[in-house]
This record gives structure tokens, sequence and C-alpha cells, in this order.
């Protein structure tokens, strides 16, 4: 009798409430959404306009800091790359 082998689980897809809301502080969103930028509103973020603006400025560039969080703690590489990584998933709710 032959064994089933069990298919390697896949990770889930990377989720909005789940993995790219809790990266935002609470003083980030209230800072933010002075500016129109609703950082924990999935409709506004899932919106691929916002949501590349928004890793913009999360983003390095050339030797400067990102402009987002003002004064920092700025996001990891591992972070900004789950924040990408949503994205190409299809931003999942």
């Amino acid at each position: 009798m032959k064994k089933e082998q069990s298919k390697p689980k896949k990770a889930p897809k990377i989720s909005f409430a789940r993995d790219i809301r809790p990266l935002f502080r609470a003083v980030d969103i209230s800072h933010m959404k002075a500016h129109g930028v609703n950082l924990d509103d999935y409709t506004f973020m899932s919106d691929p306009d916002n949501a590349n603006k928004v890793l913009g400025a999360l983003s390095p560039h050339e030797s400067d800091p990102p402009p987002m969080p003002p004064g920092g703690p700025y996001w990891t590489t591992n972070q900004l790359a789950l924040f990408a990584q949503w994205q190409k998933d299809g931003y999942q709710p």
C-alpha cells in the first residue's frame, strides 16, 4: 500500500488586516490622516496609486532617510519587502 504524501502547505498570502495594518503605529495613522492618507483603511490602501505613494514615502531615497514616518523609526527592508509582496499578491484584505 502506498503512503499518501502530504503536499507542502502553501504560505497564506499577505493580508492587509493581519500583516500590513499592524505595521502602522497609531501616531502614523493620525498624522497621515490629516494629510488625506488613510493608512488604516483597506479600501484606500488597496488602491495601487495610494499604495505606491505610501511605499515610496516609506522607502529611503539615495542617501536620504525616508520621509515617513517623520523622524523614524523607519521601516526595515523586511517590512518594505512585505508591503511590496502584499501588492504583488493582489492587495489581499
